[in-house]
């Protein structure tokens, strides 16, 4: 495997990123994670819009997107695959230990590993802890992860493959990186960012050619959805089967198998849907 870090190709085993590198030492970073199928990359410049705020939440200098673009492009012919998740990483580079930042400037790193098709369906859970919609990081896409790593164990552990949170004042926000959709009286609804959920890039495709509403839900709306999606960059659109131990029946149902079916064309038509 071949990876791009900090201007060139390296094999997997050369590539080194120091142990004071910030995104390390305290997570101050971002990334995006973008499906790759046969060296083509899906909403390219839409992921690199939002890397681009992402740093600017975090303070970050701009990422050159020339250069991202570039990486890109280097590591999915190095590395040909059927279908791939390609990650790009922007973190604070080499600081001192602690919250400051140093001057040696920013590492990228871009480096791409094989995925198989999600399944249709999938069952997830719900969980007692909550997103901050009043964080000062909430809206970015960063490295901070630890807990969608410890949500996503629970999710495991329950056989689930995701788990969903309220935000601070109960209302329906996300999963741990997935988006989610809900449809109650056959119409079909999706949190506002203002709820502290991320800004997907399958999420606002979705939104716009599917006619979805952003809702400002209470969590417990996921107790009364007739249907319930995910959706993200390798999920695409996902039907639920089971939220906890409440089955749904018989999923994908009708305006989830429409949305997964406009979803699928519309991709197919154009892999760079631009804002």
């Amino acid at each position: 495997m071949r990876i791009w870090l900090d201007g060139a190709l390296r094999d997997a085993d050369e590539a080194k990123v120091s142990v004071f590198d910030h995104g390390l030492t305290v997570g101050d970073g971002v990334f995006e994670t973008l499906k790759a199928e046969g060296g083509t990359t899906f909403a390219l410049t839409r992921h690199l819009e939002r890397l681009t705020r992402s740093a600017r939440g975090l303070g970050l200098p701009d990422p050159d997107l020339d250069e991202v673009r570039r990486a890109c492009a280097a590591v999915l012919a190095a590395n040909p695959l059927p279908l791939g998740r390609l990650r790009v990483t922007y973190t604070g580079g080499v600081s001192p230990l602690g919250s400051d930042r140093g001057e040696a400037g920013p590492t990228l790193i871009v480096a791409l590993a094989g995925a198989t098709r999600r399944p249709d369906t999938t069952a997830v859970v719900t969980v007692p802890w909550v997103r901050n919609e009043r964080s000062a990081v909430v809206g970015l896409k960063t490295t901070s992860y630890a807990e969608n790593v410890v949500a996503l164990a629970a999710a495991h552990r329950a056989g689930a493959s995701e788990a969903l949170f309220a935000n601070t004042v109960g209302r329906l926000c996300e999963g741990t990186g997935s988006n989610v959709f809900v449809v109650l009286d056959g119409q079909l609804h999706t949190p506002p960012v203002a709820s502290g959920c991320l800004a997907g890039i399958t999420r606002a495709l979705v939104a716009e050619w599917c006619g979805a509403k952003e809702t400002d839900l209470p969590f417990e709306a996921l107790e009364q959805a007739e249907e319930v999606f995910l959706t993200s960059s390798l999920r695409d659109v996902q039907a639920v089967v089971r939220i906890d131990g409440r089955e749904l029946g018989s999923a994908p149902g009708p305006v989830t198998a429409e949305a997964m079916r406009i979803f699928d064309a519309r991709s197919a038509e154009d892999a760079d849907p631009r804002s």
